[in-house]
């Protein structure tokens, strides 16, 4: 089988070997960016067969073996856990206890942020060069024209989709090569369910371009297709630069039942701001540095992360300067796009932004309205946060009761943060956004309503 894909995204197409149907419904990248160097590691979601099989992708220049390399799986959870949408608790305080007005020092702390040559020639086809990585057998190619390409595939007897050669049309004119990873089935891992896991491809290479060619990813998806773009910068917010951007809505009470199924809250929360822009939008769902976070899902990356990630690379060995915050880190930022043949008629491509902050609370947990704006901002903290709340109703038993201190659970514990992960399969249309939303969100049209205090 053969995967089509775009190095300048991790978006694309599967070509089996035989009529076997071949789905891709979630890819995720993450571009490591410095100036006109890229390092691109990406992961997908391939479900199919149980055979040998390939993976197709544009690349801007002719890929070596020192450029590739295969990562661990833990790489894309990490970074998508410390991005990904979260959920937190708070309990109201007695409001006739005494008042603290400030946190112990400790908790301060923590809240811190083939074959016959003669042939390839005659279709336009000629193979640049020959490696093996991991469990790929690696191929880079040339080609003349898209036919020639798509006739070369057919006749090693791989299957392919209709308008394929359409879709790889503009990558031939523009002079991209195209990297062909024939996996060894033999050498990769399953999950329990026994469905194939690729393991993560790392690529390296310059451009003056950031784009993702999505146009390629349409030809396998079986409807709609989620695209997870997580941009790591040592100083930068990115954002689409031809498509409409959007910021998720943050900082929103929900009730207390999104608790039990918040990946399916969250689907419906994103899908409306999709349908809000048009569908066509590409949503922000998080810009912060990756050494802080507050509150952290999981801890922030490691210098050990970031060079999986390849950042020796992308610097040339330079170290990444120190900011404000202190550490030595990346701006990450996360956006997501849900997309079909409808919604996105052309490659993503990418630009830097300016900084911006919200979804952040008081220590208290009453930032209130502030929270949710999206300000400008000299530094990037914007993440999408969602807040049950669970107000007091015990007994009040003094003449002023002092309201809305909040706080952690009554019995001490940790209550730790939830994330909204797998959102590509997640239940959507079960759980309407008025009904369980406390909090006005003006872009989507809703009032909110919280409860009443007694």
């Amino acid at each position: 089988m053969y995967l089509l894909l775009g190095l300048w995204a991790f978006c694309g197409f599967f070509v089996a070997g035989s009529n076997s149907k071949l789905t891709n419904n979630a890819s995720q990248v993450v571009l490591l960016r410095n100036g006109t160097r890229t390092v691109m590691t990406m992961s997908n979601d391939y479900q199919g067969p149980p055979e040998n099989f390939a993976l197709v992708v544009p690349v801007p220049v002719v890929l070596k073996k020192e450029d590739v390399k295969t990562l661990p799986f833990g790489v894309f959870d990490k970074v998508d856990s410390l991005s990904a949408p979260r959920l937190v608790e708070y309990w109201e305080r007695d409001p006739c206890a005494p008042r603290y007005y400030e946190l112990t020092d400790s908790v301060r702390r923590g809240m811190q942020p083939p074959s016959a040559a003669t042939a390839q020639s005659r279709l336009g086809v000629t193979v640049e060069a020959r490696f093996t990585v991991g469990e790929y057998e690696i191929v880079i190619l040339s080609a003349r024209e898209a036919k020639g390409l798509d006739t070369w595939l057919r006749q090693s007897k791989y299957s392919i989709p209709a308008g394929a050669d359409a879709a790889l049309a503009p990558y031939v004119r523009e002079g991209s090569k195209f990297f062909v990873a024939k996996v060894d089935i033999a050498k990769v891992k399953k999950n329990a369910q026994g469905v194939v896991q690729l393991s993560p491809l790392r690529f390296a290479y310059e451009a003056n371009e950031l784009r993702l060619p999505v146009r390629l990813g349409l030809l396998n998806s079986s409807g709609k297709q989620d695209l997870m773009v997580y941009v790591l910068h040592p100083n930068k917010r990115f954002e689409a630069a031809n498509y409409p951007n959007v910021f998720i809505p943050t900082n929103i009470e929900v009730a207390d039942e999104v608790r039990t199924n918040f990946a399916s809250f969250y689907a419906e929360l994103f899908d409306a701001t999709i349908e809000k822009m048009g569908r066509k939008a590409i949503v922000t769902e998080y810009s912060w540095d990756t050494n802080s976070c507050d509150p952290c899902p999981t801890p922030p990356l490691e210098p050990s992360d970031l060079a999986t990630l390849g950042d020796d690379i992308a610097t040339g060995g330079a170290p990444v300067p120190r900011r404000s915050r202190g550490g030595a880190g990346y701006v990450l930022t996360r956006l997501h796009t849900r997309y079909s043949a409808e919604t996105l008629s052309e490659d993503i491509v990418f630009r830097e932004a300016k900084p911006v902050t919200g979804g952040r609370a008081n220590w208290n947990g009453t930032a209130g309205d502030a929270g949710a704006q999206v300000v400008a901002e000299g530094i990037n903290n914007f993440q999408g946060r969602y807040i049950i709340r669970h107000y007091w109703s015990g007994p009040v038993a003094c003449k002023d009761p002092r309201w809305n201190e909040w706080g952690g659970p009554p019995d001490g514990r940790e209550p730790g943060t939830a994330v909204a992960k797998g959102l590509a399969l997640a239940v959507r249309g079960k759980m309407k956004l008025p009904s369980v939303v406390r909090s006005p969100v003006p872009l989507l049209g809703i009032p909110g309503k919280r409860p009443p205090r007694r």
